[in-house]
């Protein structure tokens, strides 16, 4: 964008960690256990939020902060996970791609057919 274009005054502007944040993180916790219950509550407490109410991202920061290796390793096993997911991808694509291509060779000759044909 030029900096002389001006911004419709409707226009929303936001920043990074709005267009890649995690909306989970804004959920309110409801009490629907005993442990969230608990964890309700010491998180209130460590947090004192305005409107009294404990989202997400209360919990993850008294755990970040009191209990890091819990968090850790969920973290670790997260990306563990995809990255093992991400190489299952890309195997798959090649193999997709493979395929496509022994498709298109002429079952005569095995040479490639152009795609026209």
């Amino acid at each position: 964008m030029n900096t002389n274009e001006q911004i419709p005054e409707d226009s929303k502007i936001i920043n990074a960690r709005e267009v890649f944040g995690n909306p989970t993180l804004k959920e309110e916790v409801k009490a629907e256990n005993k442990l969230k219950s608990w964890l309700i509550e010491y998180c209130g407490e460590k947090t004192n939020p305005e409107n009294n109410q404990i989202t997400v991202e209360h919990i993850v920061e008294v755990l970040a902060e009191e209990f890091p290796e819990f968090l850790m390793a969920v973290a670790e096993e997260n990306w563990i996970r995809g990255y093992h997911q991400a190489l299952f991808d890309v195997d798959t694509g090649a193999q997709l791609r493979e395929q496509e291509l022994q498709e298109k060779l002429n079952p005569e000759t095995e040479e490639k057919v152009d795609e026209d044909g």
